[in-house]
């Protein structure tokens, strides 16, 4: 019996991810990271706020080769907010292993010699935006009343009373 043939939808092109896939491997199990999970998904596995303010850094092994210690870089300023969240990050990361792989967390201010240029770029939350005072607001709101156009109107009125607010400060 004859095997239907297979069409193939990618015309001889490969995924970039699996080209790159045994080159990041590579690098990621020279630095120890045995699992590259723990490298590409770190905000899943540690949460969204702990992977904002850390990043990990090196996986080490001891001469007995029995529980590794995990370098998270952070900034100073959060250092001793990390330091009181280490044994929370070492079981998710475990949990991410799947057995007790680390044993230590190790919290450094600075990057090792080599490794992101000696660089620690978090992200920065957003400043919240700066509301016009009600007396402003009330102000522009007399200011654009004899405008025709609702739409018109709204917009000068919130022009005016950002214009107001900045002007008393």
């Amino acid at each position: 019996m004859k095997q239907p043939r297979h069409n193939s939808t990618t015309y001889g092109f490969s995924r970039a991810a699996s080209l790159m896939q045994t080159r990041i491997k590579t690098a990621s199990e020279s630095r120890g990271f045995a699992v590259t999970r723990l490298l590409t998904h770190w905000a899943e596995i540690v949460g969204e706020a702990t992977a904002g303010i850390a990043t990990p850094v090196n996986v080490s092994y001891g001469k007995g080769g029995l529980g590794a210690t995990l370098t998270v870089l952070t900034t100073g300023a959060q250092a001793p907010m990390l330091e009181m969240q280490k044994e929370q990050i070492r079981e998710k990361v475990n949990a991410c292993y799947g057995y007790k792989a680390i044993a230590r967390v190790r919290i450094t201010q600075t990057a090792p010699v080599g490794f992101h240029d000696g660089r620690a770029a978090f992200e920065q939350k957003p400043a919240a935006p700066k509301l016009p005072d009600p007396q402003a607001i009330e102000t522009s709101v007399d200011l654009s009343k004899d405008v025709q156009s609702d739409a018109l109107r709204a917009a000068l009125a919130a022009l005016g009373a950002n214009v107001i607010s900045k002007n008393k400060s």
